[in-house]
């Protein structure tokens, strides 16, 4: 069962309000991926939980605003709240085990990088905006 809207709201908006697009449907998803197919796309899976708020939002929102290099796009579904977003969002990385949060970095429509949630929890914000940092900048234009 997906959690309540008002619930998700704020932890929505962090990403929102940095220019995230939030995809709230398959459709949605196909969408954006259709025109994701040049130049970098960050996907962030969104997620209710102390570790989305503690390092992963923070982390990609220091990451976007220190880089040298940032995506073209910015994309964004919630984990157990726009759950056939979600499942569409997976299926660009379906060899990838489900994990929330997570972040994937896509160039010219492949996946070149993911960041699973082991790989976020138990760090830093900005050790987690570093590691995103060097992505953007080994596979920004």
């Amino acid at each position: 069962m997906p959690y309540s809207p008002l619930l998700v709201k704020p932890m929505k908006e962090e990403l929102t309000e940095i220019g995230f697009t939030e995809l709230l449907s398959a459709d949605d998803v196909d969408r954006a991926m259709e025109e994701a197919t040049t130049g970098m796309t960050l996907v962030v899976i969104n997620y209710v939980d102390g570790c989305s708020a503690g390092m992963a939002r923070p982390g990609v929102r220091i990451a976007l605003d220190n880089g040298s290099k940032r995506p073209d796009r910015l994309l964004t579904v919630f984990a157990e709240q726009d759950l056939e977003a979600t499942a569409r969002m997976r299926s660009h990385f379906a060899d990838i085990p489900p994990s929330q949060p997570s972040i994937a970095l896509f160039k010219d429509g492949e996946l070149v990088h993911f960041v699973p949630r082991h790989r976020i929890e138990g760090r830093d914000a900005q050790s987690l905006a570093s590691d995103l940092q060097a992505a953007f900048d080994e596979f920004g234009q």
